[in-house]
C-alpha cells in the first residue's frame, strides 16, 4: 500500500504503463496461535524483512502481469534449488481486495511442512479506485483506473529454514546452493 500511495490522485499519461517498483519492507505479524512448538524459532516470527514487488498495468494486461510477477518469485526459488509449489487461492479464501492470488510454498524437510514464502495478488482496480490512480490510454481519451498487483519477493526467515533443512547432510554440514556461493566467499559447504 505505501508504494501504491506514491501515485495517489495521479493521472498517468499515455505510454507510462506498465510501472514496476520494488521496495524492501519490514513486516509485522500478529500470529493467531497461542503457544507451543509451532511458534518457537524463526518459522513464525513477529517481524521480518521482505521485498515487495508492485505493478501498475492496463486492465487488459493484468492477468499476464500476475503470471510474470508470480514467475519472478518462482525463479528465485528455482535458483535456490528449493522444492516449492504454487497454490491458487480459492475465491472464498481471498481477502476482500484481491481478485486472484497465488501463494508460493517451500518444503521444509526437517519439520515436514510446506511454508508460505510469497503471495502474489491481482487487485484489479480496487486499490486504484481507493487511491484515485488513473491512466489515459491515449492522448485526448478519457481516463480509466489502472489495475494494481502486489507480490512478496520472499519471506527471508522461512527461506533460510528451507535452505538449511533441504541442504543439510548426514554429518550436520549444509551444502550452500550454487547461486549463493559467490556471496559466501566461494564456500560450498558450511561445517
Amino acid at each position: 500500500v505505501p508504494v501504491t500511495n506514491m501515485y495517489r490522485d495521479e493521472i498517468l499519461e499515455p505510454g507510462s504503463l506498465p510501472i514496476y517498483h520494488v521496495a524492501s519492507t519490514p513486516c509485522f505479524r500478529r500470529e493467531k496461535v497461542s503457544a507451543g512448538k509451532d511458534v518457537r524459532g524463526i518459522k513464525r516470527v513477529h517481524q521480518f524483512q521482505k521485498v515487495e514487488m508492485v505493478k501498475f498495468v492496463e486492465p487488459d494486461k493484468s492477468r499476464a502481469a500476475l503470471e510474470t510477477l508470480t514467475r519472478d518469485a518462482e525463479e528465485l526459488l528455482e535458483r535456490l534449488e528449493l522444492p516449492y509449489r504454487r497454490i491458487a487461492i480459492a475465491t472464498g479464501d481471498l481477502s476482500f481486495v484481491a481478485a486472484i492470488k497465488f501463494d508460493l510454498e517451500v518444503f521444509a524437510a526437517g519439520c515436514g511442512e510446506w511454508l508460505e514464502v510469497s503471495s502474489c495478488s491481482l487487485f484489479r482496480d480496487f486499490q486504484a479506485r481507493r487511491a484515485n490512480i488513473r491512466y489515459r490510454p491515449a492522448e485526448g481519451e478519457r481516463t480509466e483506473y489502472v489495475d494494481t498487483l502486489n507480490g512478496s519477493g520472499l519471506a527471508l526467515p522461512r527461506i533460510v529454514i528451507a535452505i538449511l533443512e533441504n541442504n543439510q547432510q548426514a554429518d550436520g554440514s549444509v551444502v550452500v546452493p550454487p547461486v549463493l556461493r559467490p556471496y559466501m566467499g566461494g564456500l560450498d559447504v558450511i561445517r
